[in-house]
């Protein structure tokens, strides 16, 4: 986005805002692999680059499965999800969504009150991971904070926990209030902020909008104002983005 932009001759703008929902029609189309209750390929790629899921759940060690599976789907049977596949991918490897579906529904069952499918936390796992999508929410909330001019705004929204938990990070710490992590830690001089808060909680989809568009439920708007002091290194350890490897190489 920085580069972009500043390829088109600004330098600043007014306002970013990152919607960081996936695209229905991209989840619901078949072929492009996202859907557990869909046969189509293994991919789930949103450009098409780089490794697809089909490549992670056949050649991944058991103990790297577990992680992604754990961090980025909050999967409880994240260990007994993996060693099911590694068992699996002996006889046969997995090229198909509804494959893969039918095994996470053997392995963790299902009961009539479930609300949602047993494969649902390990399909939007294998997705964030094969998409680098918490990495690309890093990135893009660090160049809204180097674009932005004093006075801009930045508004964010998110879709599940994990993006929610980065962005309130972010925030916390680009406002001042993240304090000192160890009160034992000596005082330092504060820094000057690069963002002010126009809310401290985030802001929920009203009723009516969850009636008209039910995937807004899981919906949460943060907001902040640009101040004129200087951007500060992106710092994905501070963000929790050091948890698994990832795709494209190095840390996420």
């Amino acid at each position: 986005m920085e580069r972009l932009v500043r390829a088109l001759g600004h330098e600043a703008v007014d306002g970013v805002v990152l919607d960081i929902g996936v695209s229905s029609m991209q989840i619901d189309e078949a072929e492009r692999g996202f859907s557990f209750q869909k046969d189509g390929p293994l991919d789930m790629r949103m450009g098409g680059e780089g490794p697809s899921a089909a490549d992670v759940v056949n050649q991944y060690e058991e103990s790297e499965l577990a992680r992604i599976i754990a961090v980025y789907g909050e999967e409880k049977r994240a260990r007994a999800v993996a060693r099911a596949i590694v068992k699996a991918r002996e006889e046969a490897e997995f090229r198909r969504t509804l494959e893969l579906a039918e095994l996470l529904e053997r392995v963790i069952g299902r009961r009539p009150q479930d609300k949602i499918h047993p494969a649902t936390r390990t399909f939007q796992a294998l997705r964030i991971f094969v998409n680098d999508e918490l990495g690309e929410l890093a990135r893009g909330l660090s160049g809204a904070e180097a674009l932005l001019r004093e006075g801009g705004r930045l508004a964010v929204v998110t879709f599940h926990s994990l993006e929610d938990r980065i962005v309130k990070r972010f925030l916390t710490e680009r406002t001042g209030r993240g304090g000192r992590p160890n009160r034992y830690m000596p005082a330092v001089e504060d820094e000057a902020t690069s963002f002010e808060e126009i809310a401290r909680k985030a802001r929920k989809a009203a009723d009516e909008e969850v009636e008209l568009n039910a995937r807004a439920r899981s919906a949460k708007l943060r907001a902040a104002i640009r101040t004129g002091a200087p951007a500060k290194p992106l710092d994905l350890q501070a963000l929790g983005l050091r948890a698994v490897p990832s795709i494209w190489g190095g840390a996420a």
